[in-house]
């Protein structure tokens, strides 16, 4: 449990790093997501607050994926089951 609590907190602050990087575009803000962290690292169901959060940061998705320390998320299996579950696109950068 204590892996899982920890794993969770990384994935939220690699987010918050995101969310403050140099030359972010104002809307784009990956702490914004991590109501899904649970689903993404996880196998929990997306919440409805997931859901939401997704289809708002969707224009963001690809800043997402090219990030070195979001990257694996998106593109993980769980990541693309999230946004299948959210029914939002994956990206194709």
């Amino acid at each position: 449990m204590a892996k899982v609590v920890l794993t969770v907190m990384v994935v939220v602050l690699l987010f918050a790093a995101a969310a403050v990087a140099p030359g972010a575009e104002a809307a784009c803000d990956a702490l914004q997501l991590s109501p899904c962290a649970s689903a993404i690292i996880g196998n929990a169901a997306p919440s409805a607050s997931c859901c939401s959060r997704m289809k708002e940061q969707q224009p963001c998705l690809c800043q997402y994926a090219r990030d070195p320390n979001l990257q694996r998320y998106v593109n993980s299996p769980n990541g693309k089951k999230v946004l299948a579950a959210c029914r939002v696109p994956v990206p194709s950068c």
